[in-house]
């Protein structure tokens, strides 16, 4: 295996980062929605995420139809931390695709109380209730 280039976010906003590695995840100016809910609770629908890869695309029923999406791993430690739509089967949700959840009970950011991240500058499954 090669060598792990890893995006470090510091210094261009508020950074949502792996609650077991501290490796950078996404930015706050990239949340489409806070409104998303997982297996373990709140999760957020963002339009960019970095440092992670990604599982098997599969076919799953959630809160507001069928979608194909892939789980989304961190590169740092491997944990899974949300999934990616990758198709919306109704054209009400068409918006989601592209974009990543990530869950909260999995990242920490900065408006999860940690004075570390809140001074920073500026399958998953589940269900993916939102209200956009």
């Amino acid at each position: 295996m090669g060598r792990l280039f890893v995006v470090n976010l510091e210094g261009e906003g508020n950074i949502y980062s792996c609650k077991h590695c501290r490796t950078h995840l996404a930015l706050s100016q990239h949340i489409v929605s806070k409104s998303f809910h997982s297996r373990h609770g709140k999760a957020y629908l963002f339009s960019k995420v970095v440092n992670v890869s990604f599982g098997e695309k599969d076919d799953r029923q959630m809160t507001t139809g069928m979608h194909t999406v892939a789980d989304i791993f961190c590169v740092g430690c491997g944990s899974l931390v949300g999934w990616k739509y990758e198709i919306a089967h109704e054209n009400g949700q068409k918006y989601k695709e592209g974009k990543s959840v990530l869950e909260r009970f999995k990242v920490s950011g900065p408006d999860d109380g940690s004075s570390y991240w809140s001074s920073q500058e500026a399958h998953g499954g589940g269900s993916d209730a939102d209200d956009v």
